[in-house]
Formats: structure tokens, sequence, C-alpha cells
């Protein structure tokens, strides 16, 4: 899967059960050590609820791999970072838009106010090693 989507190992609020979810990466920050994904459905996300009951257990993306903490965007910061997941992408502009639309329930132009509008609905999340833990050369915790 490379770098374009991870891997979150999350436990049920309710059930206590282990639940692996694919996310896409919609953005890197290698100063931070940060990958940031987005909360397709809201926050009433299964895998967004049970990091906010729980801590994740793993994140895999690539040959990295780490246990998380997070931490939700606010919104100047979310915004921007879909602003830069869209420069990056314009290729994918013509699926995007209509995607986003069906999800968010509105019209997704792409303007600033439709970006800050949506991430007032999709929350964006940025995992980091807990810790500042860094990777072995494994690509697993210490």
């Amino acid at each position: 899967m490379g770098k374009r989507f991870l891997c979150l190992t999350h436990v049920g609020r309710k059930s206590g059960r282990e639940y692996r979810t694919v996310l896409e990466v919609i953005g890197l920050r290698p100063q931070s050590g940060e990958v940031l994904a987005i909360a397709g459905l809201g926050p009433s996300s299964d895998w967004y609820r049970n990091i906010q009951a729980a801590p994740a257990a793993e994140v895999v993306i690539g040959r990295r791999k780490f246990v998380p903490a997070y931490r939700t965007l606010d919104e100047p910061e979310a915004a921007d970072a879909i602003a830069d997941y869209e420069r990056r992408n314009l290729l994918l502009r013509p699926v995007l838009h209509p995607v986003l639309s069906k999800l968010l329930g509105w019209r997704y132009d792409g303007s600033d106010a439709a970006r800050h509008r949506m991430v007032r609905q999709l929350p964006i999340v940025a995992f980091r090693p807990r810790d500042g833990a860094e990777p072995d050369r494994e690509g697993t915790d210490r």
C-alpha cells in the first residue's frame, strides 16, 4: 500500500475486539512524524469513536510501524491540509469532488469556504509515534 494508505489497529469501544481499518493518507509531515487521515464518515466513524475511547494499538504505513498517539486538527490547520492534498492530487479532482459531495450531503466545489465547511463536518486526524518513540530497523517501536 506504500505511503498512500495506512492500516490502523484499534479496539472496539463496546466489543473490546481488535479491528483493522485502512485509511487514505491525505498528508505526511516528516518533521513531526505525523501522518494525516480523514474520518470520511464524520465523527460517527467507528474507528474515530474507538480511538477516542481507547488508544489505538498500531499504525502501519509502508514499512513503518508504530504505536500511535493522535490529535484532531483544528479547523484552519485541517483546511490547509485539505488544500494541500487537493494541490498534490489535481488529477483526482473529477472524482474527489463528487465523492466528497456524496459524503457531505452538499455540493463540494473545492473553494476555501467549502473546505472550511467540510472540515467542520469531517475530522482530520494526525497520528504520530506515541511518546516520541522512533521505529527500529524492522519498523516496530523499541
